[in-house]
């Protein structure tokens, strides 16, 4: 199976082909079915080529396929390659995958929307793109997935184009992405310079064959810490790190299933690939993964301090999302690659159910998305409820559901890695995670209900094509976790990082301090007692005594309004930035350079023209007597030539 790489991505480009220029003269049945089955037979092909990777031996582990040669200029070439290794073909397996299970949840979620035919050849494209992206085997080709990423990020955000609101957040992604992009771009460009390749085992190999002059730099920055802080600025933008996370909650404008697939599950989880990828590069750069692990942290806490006082459901799962992929960037950051990856992918099971689940509430109750509108709904809503539950309980680090390994992995790596700092504010964000993950739940599903009547009589459980994707990523919310075990577990290193032990074969390992299993067993332990004691809060203020939230509230107004208002950012960006770089384009690019000087240069040109004209029109205008004035003119001119000049 690994001979056909290829078709992988090729499936869900088919899919969007044929959903794209000919899906308005198909029925909804046929746009479904192409779309569903394009992914679907990349998922099985995806698990071939995994399987396939998985009955060699773990030195052989590492396929490379050159389809064809894309640039070729003097000594330097590009080619169309693909790279399978263990890294590459866990991603396959979790692009693929939930992408696939999104799309049969769309099915439900999208048949009333206009433009059907639209959103699913979007949907494949993206895969497609994503696929690209996690395939390539250099770095120019994985920019194309990037961009290609980035691009169908903007049309599915912007899918209701006729609301301002969605235009405008399909707008700022694609700005804000932009900015980021120019640091990978300057990160290739500086790649290509430095070592004359782009081709990933090439310019790794280089790095690993020479330490003398590409060493593990431990002052200063040098060219490998340039090259990853530069590639680590794209990651910020793709990956909605600060500064650059403004993008992510503003894209809770599109479709829930878009929220789900691309801001959950997949596109967002790029930089995070990318900086494991390129694993060589940032292990021999120790300030870059300083940085790394102090911006994740960071960007941890900042984002769930901001989802306490959200409202909109939708919201606070994008701000949850933002704190997770913190956490990735810490494992990586402190050297725990594997650890990020881990956390990578029971992420995508455990965020892509809470996001359908509330898509699944959403559709419920008419489209409504404030949270302090619901309650009640686990009556009415027991499937929604049942998953959600479990979803909540995974993304809390709850024994021994899966975001409980893949958390606490990351933790501990912080811990044992020398980085008590990034631990702890790793432990605070896992309390505050629990409790405004509960507080969405309790909201939603407990208390009395605060809707209104007619939506009652209206209320009930998705259809089962909505219903059966929760059902599944539940289990692997639940399950998922079980392919890392932890070696405090007595059975030996974590499976899933020996897996992916050759990926990271040419990276510095990370200098580990000895710790016994019971060490590492209480700080397990201390996480989910922090996380439990999150949830006792969040029952206590939301359900056994309803209304104390509300008034600790108008307590610490100050504060709340602060959270409520995501600390202004979005404000301070808009005075600082926003407007100044309009008032600029206005006065100086528009008014003065356009309008003055190009448009001034252009139009004196015709107007000196014109006025020439209007001069000599006089010579030819019909009339005898005018004709007869010229000749006498132009003699006496020739006569006072002939006289004054000339003599």
């Amino acid at each position: 199976m690994t001979d056909f790489l290829w078709l992988i991505p090729l499936l869900p480009l088919a899919g969007s082909a044929i959903n794209g220029l000919a899906g308005r003269r198909l029925s909804k049945s046929a746009i479904s079915l192409v779309a569903c089955g394009a992914a679907g037979l990349a998922f099985l092909a995806a698990a071939g080529v995994f399987y396939g990777l998985l009955a060699l031996p773990p030195g052989e582990r590492h396929i490379e396929q050159t389809y064809f040669t894309w640039i070729a200029s003097g000594d330097f070439a590009a080619g169309a390659q693909f790279l399978l290794d263990p890294l590459s073909a866990v991603m396959l397996l979790v692009v693929t995958g939930v992408g696939f299970v999104i799309h049969i949840y769309s099915i439900g979620y999208m048949h009333a929307e206009d433009g059907y035919y639209r959103f699913f050849s979007y949907l494949n494209l993206f895969l497609f793109s994503m696929l690209v992206l996690v395939l390539a085997g250099n770095f120019l080709l994985m920019f194309v997935g990037w961009e290609g990423v980035g691009l169908c990020s903007y049309l599915l955000i912007g899918y209701y184009f006729d609301r301002t609101s969605a235009c405008d957040a399909g707008k700022k992604a694609f700005i804000v992405n932009r900015i980021g992009d120019v640091g990978f771009v300057l990160g290739i460009l500086l790649v290509f310079a430095t070592f004359g390749e782009l081709e990933f085992g090439r310019v790794f190999g280089a790095i690993a064959a020479a330490p003398a002059r590409y060493p593990a730099e431990t002052a200063g920055i040098g060219i490998l810490s340039a090259v990853a802080l530069l590639l680590f600025v794209g990651a910020t933008g793709k990956s909605a790190q600060i500064p650059l996370y403004v993008w992510l909650p503003d894209a809770m404008e599109g479709p829930t299933p878009v929220s789900a697939l691309i801001h959950a599950a997949t596109m967002v989880t790029a930089g995070v690939y990318m900086v494991a990828r390129c694993a060589p590069i940032f292990s021999r750069a120790p300030i870059a993964m300083e940085v790394v692990a102090v911006v994740g942290a960071l960007t941890a806490l900042f984002a769930a301090t901001i989802g306490l006082a959200q409202r909109d459901i939708k919201r606070v799962l994008a701000y949850s999302t933002v704190s997770q992929l913190g956490y990735m960037f810490v494992g990586a950051g402190v050297g725990a690659f594997a650890s990020g990856i881990f956390h990578l992918m029971t992420h995508a099971f455990f965020k892509a159910l809470l996001f359908l689940g509330a898509g699944s509430v959403i559709h419920a109750l008419g489209g409504e998305q404030d949270l302090t509108r619901m309650g009640g709904l686990r009556r009415h809503l027991p499937v929604t409820h049942g998953t959600m539950l479990a979803g909540a309980l995974a993304i809390c680090g709850i024994f021994p559901l899966a975001g409980f390994f893949s958390k606490d992995e990351i933790l501990w790596s912080a811990w044992a890695h020398g980085h008590p700092w990034i631990w702890a504010l790793g432990l605070t964000t896992a309390g505050l995670t629990a409790f405004y993950m509960f507080r969405l739940v309790f909201l939603a599903f407990y208390g009395g209900e605060r809707f209104s009547e007619d939506t009652r009589r209206h209320l009930h459980e998705s259809p089962r094509s909505m219903t059966l994707p929760l059902v599944v990523l539940g289990v692997l919310s639940v399950v998922g976790g079980f392919v890392g075990l932890p070696a405090w577990m007595g059975l030996g290193p974590s499976r899933f990082e020996h897996f992916l032990e050759p990926a990271f074969e040419l990276a510095l390992p990370a200098q580990a301090a000895e710790h016994s299993h019971g060490t590492e067993f209480a700080f397990a332990a201390l996480s989910v007692a922090v996380a439990a004691a999150g949830i006792f809060l969040a029952h206590r203020l939301y359900v056994a005594r309803p209304g104390r939230a509300d008034e600790i509230a108008v307590r610490v107004r100050g504060l709340y309004t602060l959270l409520f208002h995501k600390y202004y950012v979005d404000e301070a960006y808009d005075r600082v930035f926003v407007r100044p770089l309009i008032r600029s384009s206005e006065d100086v690019l528009w008014r003065a350079l356009d309008v003055r000087l190009i448009d001034g240069a252009v139009n004196g040109v015709g107007r000196m023209v014109q006025a020439q004209a209007h001069l000599l029109k006089n010579i030819q205008n019909g009339l005898a007597r005018s004709y007869a004035a010229w000749i006498l003119a132009g003699g006496a001119a020739v006569l006072l030539y002939l006289a004054f000049w000339r003599g």
